[in-house]
């Protein structure tokens, strides 16, 4: 990962060798063109597109490429910003998770969260338990930043953790958080105290 990292960062933008790469069908070509898209070239069908390839591998690594898309090219273009926005009830999983996740990270970035928080939770309470895999984590670690930096919502995230039960028999190495809200919310509300 770290020489596609060092890679991409060479070549920066080219859209072109990007669409190529992509064409491989292949997880690491892919990987890279993640990294070296043009967000200003990145349309709704395009990005539905990559979307549905991205169903094509398995579980893993649909997942990494969905979360480099959305950190290295989504993230950095307003138009895209307001795109990911609409993506809640999107049919495809992909674009779900890139919602979710991309929620998450509007409240872990130090900044001050976005005055959804309440939706969000209506619809991680009735949604959650139902979302496929790679939706669902990305639901449940918004959950967990919401807990975590937003005070007045913590009990109801808590709360939440406890009646799915998500991750609680997970194992996780030693030094790493839990993702169990109840245990992910304690342990990140305390390093920060």
């Amino acid at each position: 990962m770290g020489d596609l990292k060092k890679r991409g960062s060479e070549i920066k933008k080219d859209h072109d060798l990007a669409t190529e790469l992509w064409s491989t069908d292949e997880y690491y070509p892919r990987l890279l063109s993640t990294l070296i898209f043009d967000p200003k070239l990145l349309t709704a069908d395009v990005i539905n597109q990559l979307a549905t390839d991205m169903l094509r591998h398995d579980a893993e690594e649909r997942n990494q490429l969905a979360d480099w898309l959305l950190a290295n090219q989504l993230t950095k273009n307003k138009k895209l910003v307001a795109l990911i926005s609409t993506w809640e009830n999107n049919p495809s999983p992909i674009l779900r998770r890139c919602f979710w996740y991309h929620q998450a990270r509007l409240r872990w970035v130090g900044q001050t969260p976005p005055a959804n928080s309440a939706e969000l939770l209506d619809s991680l309470e009735s949604e959650m338990a139902i979302a496929e895999p790679e939706v669902q984590w990305a639901m449940n670690f918004c959950a967990g930043q919401i807990g975590v930096h937003e005070p007045e919502f913590r009990s109801r995230c808590i709360k939440l953790g406890k009646a799915l039960g998500l991750y609680k028999d997970e194992h996780v190495a030693k030094n790493c958080t839990p993702s169990y809200l109840p245990e992910f919310i304690r342990i990140e509300v305390a390093k920060r105290e």
